[in-house]
């Protein structure tokens, strides 16, 4: 139990009711000394409070212990590498970059003392797990997520060459010492003195196979099969299997294995995958933390975003609400519920709503400037001309301003801005050519065509806007230079409502046509490896397997350098996955 100043006693296990932990913790003090047991229930304990939007008490409560304890460190840097996540505000990036470099030095302190000529690879031999402390053990699986994180933020902070490469290594570093943790664990398996702080660890070494295992089978083949050869390793299934087990325990980091497993469900799996989105589960790893914190602004943001996946944008709308009503310390959460609703009105053609959305986070939120004023200017055009002026915005004022807004992270442009600036560009010349369904462009760029069209009533509501732009289109006596490349985009995108509405041969047709007019497009060249990509998704939906793979597999190797190919990429290798066997491999 933690030793504290007043001479009390109180497990912050998490357990009983929530109202008497926030009862029994209003004031809560300060430890007087820190063990491995006591550092564990304090971290508890600050885990509720910011599951229940405390924030500022959790970093509180953290901080007197965050030079001298190793989760106390982790703790208060996680939270602060989060906020800079969010904020992506310079000075929160360079806070979070310091506290986690005092935080591994913290960590460090814990670890193993190894000679020079023993390796870290040493620490894994019979002989030396048994002499491995439980503090050195849980200081290794600290020591490798602040690493992790430390590297993400590097990526973020610098365009810098060296510090891409030095963060690159820090990660490679991470994966070994969760490599070298999880032989440890297997070791340890049949020790029958097993207590609260081993399943800490287990749960600890879980989390980190368990993520990276996952994120990396993501990889395009070329590109694991590369990093394979440096010794990483990306098992889908191995790493969800963790992820699950790790979920459902009781340690520290379940709740991080349910964030690491909702992300993928909900976000991962719609945007680099094929849409098809495994809700169901999402739903049972939320629904524990639905019932102990019902007013906590992150879990009733992924409650809202499951609502969207079943494609009920309406209750989603009145979640994410309650969400944006329930704290206000955290504006970066109301940001994403801003780009969520921005998506859900964008699903019902309710332009106006939409518009209010993307013009908040083009004046709010950081992340991605040129994105928001892209996306502003992108809904303006779906609005009828009075509705237009009522708003007193200038569309091509907006879409001039794109290009100026780019930013870079890791030394890199981001694909999605990229696209974006290219498409404004019509509007840059005293001559402006205006875009055809921009908003509707780039919902299938963020693939929500494979959540809209769970709903059909909406799906056809978009097909007679888009055949509406098609007889617009065709009845155009001055046909510009981007008609064929308006033509084919609006064919794309009917094909893909009309798949959705269980109209698989005309969706085909429309497909073929995209395909057909390839050497007509002069701009958009995107178009049609992502048009042979959806005909070879339409063949699989169809059972013909062969086929859909040889299209698939046509749009992965003859083209190159267009528009969001990274993405594609990552779209093929998971549909090419879920067509084929892939081996296994071990962490």
């Amino acid at each position: 139990m933690a030793s504290v100043g007043n001479g009390t006693e109180e497990s912050g296990g998490g357990g009983g009711e929530e109202e008497n932990f926030e009862d029994a913790f209003e004031n809560i003090p300060v430890a007087s000394k820190m063990d491995l047991k006591c550092a564990l229930e304090e971290c508890s304990m600050a885990l509720n409070l910011f599951l229940n939007n405390k924030f500022s008490e959790a970093l509180e409560l953290l901080r007197p212990w965050s030079k001298d304890s190793m989760y106390h460190a982790l703790g208060y840097s996680t939270i602060l590498v989060m906020q800079a996540a969010m904020t992506f505000e310079q000075q929160d990036i360079q806070m979070g970059i310091s506290t986690m470099k005092e935080a591994l030095q913290t960590c460090q302190r814990f670890r193993k003392r190894n000679t020079v000529v023993e390796s870290l690879s040493n620490l894994v031999s019979k002989q030396s797990v048994d002499q491995l402390s439980e503090e050195e053990m849980h200081a290794e699986i600290c020591y490798a997520e602040c690493l992790l994180q430390k590297a993400a933020l590097t990526f973020v902070q610098d365009e810098n060459m060296i510090n891409f490469i030095k963060g690159g290594l820090k990660i490679r570093t991470s994966y070994q010492i969760y490599k070298e943790c999880h032989q440890v664990l297997q070791m340890t398996q049949g020790n029958k003195s097993k207590n609260e702080t081993y399943y800490q660890f287990e749960g600890g070494v879980k989390l980190g196979i368990g993520a990276f295992n996952l994120m990396l089978s993501l990889l395009p083949g070329r590109i694991l099969r590369l990093l394979e050869f440096i010794g990483f390793s990306g098992n889908r299934e191995l790493g969800l299997c963790q992820l699950r087990e790790g979920a459902s325990g009781s340690s520290l980091r379940a709740i991080l294995c349910t964030f690491t497993l909702l992300v993928y469900h909900t976000y991962v799996s719609l945007i680099l995958g094929t849409g098809e989105a495994n809700f169901q589960e999402a739903d049972s790893l939320l629904e524990p933390y639905l019932q102990k914190f019902p007013n906590g602004s992150i879990i009733l943001f992924y409650a809202a975003r499951i609502d969207i996946l079943k494609g009920n944008f309406e209750k989603a709308q009145l979640r994410f609400q309650e969400c944006i009503a329930a704290q206000q310390e955290w504006k970066q959460i109301h940001h994403l519920c801003y780009w969520e609703l921005m998506w859900c009105y964008t699903f019902q053609q309710n332009w106006l709503q939409a518009y209010r959305y993307a013009d908040l986070l083009s004046k709010e939120s950081r992340w991605s400037k040129a994105i928001y004023v892209f996306q502003k200017a992108a809904i303006l055009c779906m609005l009828p001309e009075d509705d237009l002026k009522r708003t007193g915005e200038d569309i091509v004022s907006l879409f001039r301003q794109v290009d100026g807004l780019k930013q870079r992270i890791a030394g890199k442009s981001i694909p999605t801005e990229k696209f974006a600036i290219r498409k404004a560009r019509r509007y840059a010349s005293s001559q402006p050519v205006k875009l055809i369904l921009p908003a509707l462009e780039m919902m299938y760029v963020w693939n929500g065509f494979a959540i809209v069209g769970k709903r059909a009533d909406l799906t056809e509501s978009l097909l007679v806007t888009i055949e509406k732009e098609e007889t617009a289109l065709q009845n155009e006596t001055n046909r510009n230079e981007y008609y064929m490349d308006d033509a084919c985009l609006l064919q794309l995108l009917k094909g893909l409502c009309l798949k959705h509405l269980g109209r698989l041969l005309q969706a085909e047709l429309c497909f073929s046509k995209v395909i057909q007019s390839e050497k007509q497009i002069k701009y958009d060249s995107y178009l049609v490896p992502f048009t042979l990509y959806e005909l070879g998704l339409l063949y699989k939906e169809q059972d013909e397997r062969e086929k859909a793979i040889r299209y698939i597999e046509t749009a992965k190797n003859n083209y190159k350098e267009y528009s969001m190919e990274s993405r594609l990429h990552f779209r093929i290798h998971a549909a090419l996955d879920s067509l084929k066997v892939s081996p296994a491999s071990t962490p």
